[in-house]
């Protein structure tokens, strides 16, 4: 079983310091601050033994594979980064603020495997907080600020993969790129680390093939994160019911790896708080951003070409997402891929920062 490598047992003793007063410092919004043993279960949907946890589409072979949710941290500035690999493989991909309100990528995968995914980018304290929910998953990240890797390599229910330590197995450096954007890895590399962990996900969303009621028509969702990372997303019409294809500037976002589009089948969109935190990313940033994504916020669910406003829902950090519509009933995605657009409050109170097209 793969762990990260220690240099002296001093060294631990000032890790084990730093992370426990980490822990209070993080501790945000009501939510609890990170432990060394493992978290308790969440609420989530019920999970089937022959629907993909993360996706509700049919396992591959009529069973789930016996394996954890893999995470991977990806980069996505504007130059260099793009464009990225094995987008279009993952069950989930998480849309990311960070310092200075660029945007990163948090891709999960467990149904679907990839050859090459990439370019791995550092941790962040939202990449933790979002995969508490997902069970004991692996997070694969390259590097990181000291307190945010003695953090995650001190969580009891996480299996952290620090590229920049991990065995050769689990990465490789491509030539096309320069660093740090060239450093890449595979879930099957990842997932060897790890074979002894063989429990897949719980469901982090509910599913529905029914449109829900009040849905409105939407042929693009325009989200203007900040100069260089605004996106915009158009629907597609099709066989299979349509998707939601990934532009940029007005360019069709391709994934490097398939040389097809980047789509998806949901887009959920989280208006949520967030705070700097106390450590600064790099010299003249402001601190990392750590966005609230629990408690209660406003939102929007995308899917079949239609959307629909809702408050969206999570009580704790090892619990699902739950959305509700104005009515209070519960809105549910259409299975398939999703992509998690989450936006800053103060972001979306900008006029336009997010506009919906009928």
């Amino acid at each position: 079983m793969y762990r990260r490598r220690r240099i002296t047992v001093l060294s631990i003793a000032a890790v084990v310091v730093i992370s426990a007063a980490v822990g209070l410092l993080l501790a945000f919004a009501g939510g609890s601050a990170p432990q060394r043993s493992a978290s308790p279960p969440g609420h989530h949907p019920k999970a089937s033994p022959r629907l993909c946890p993360l996706t509700d589409l049919p396992a591959p072979h009529g069973h789930v594979p016996r394996r954890p949710a893999l995470a991977i941290k990806i980069g996505n500035e504007p130059q260099g980064a793009r464009p990225q690999s094995g987008l279009n493989e993952a069950d989930i991909v998480f849309d990311t603020p960070a310092e200075g309100f660029i945007m990163r990528y948090v891709a999960v995968y467990q149904c679907n495997s990839a050859a090459s995914i990439g370019p791995t980018r550092s941790v962040r304290w939202v990449d933790w907080h979002l995969m508490q929910a997902f069970g004991r998953p692996i997070l694969a990240f390259a590097g990181g600020i000291n307190p945010d890797v003695n953090t995650v390599d001190h969580l009891g229910w996480l299996r952290p993969v620090d590229l920049l330590t991990a065995p050769p197995s689990a990465w490789t450096r491509i030539s096309s790129r320069v660093p740090p954007d060239n450093l890449y890895t595979s879930t099957h590399g990842l997932w060897a680390l790890y074979p002894k962990d063989r429990t897949p996900p719980p469901p982090v969303f509910s599913y529905g093939s029914q449109l829900p009621a009040g849905a409105r028509p939407a042929s693009s969702l325009a989200i203007n994160f900040s100069y260089g990372t605004d996106v915009l997303w158009r629907w597609s019409a099709g066989p299979g019911g349509g998707v939601w294809v990934h532009t940029y500037s007005g360019a069709t976002d391709v994934d490097a790896l398939t040389h097809k589009p980047v789509t998806t089948t949901n887009i959920v969109v989280l208006i949520v708080h967030y705070r700097f935190g106390p450590y600064q990313e790099s010299p003249g940033s402001t601190g990392d951003v750590e966005s609230n994504t629990i408690g209660a916020g406003r939102g929007y669910v995308l899917r079949n070409g239609k959307y629909i406003a809702v408050t969206w829902h999570r009580a704790g950090y090892a619990d699902a997402w739950r959305f509700t519509d104005s009515a209070g009933k519960v809105v549910k995605l259409a299975p398939g891929r999703t992509w998690v657009e989450i936006v800053l409050d103060t972001v979306a109170k900008q006029q336009g920062a997010i506009r919906i097209t009928p």
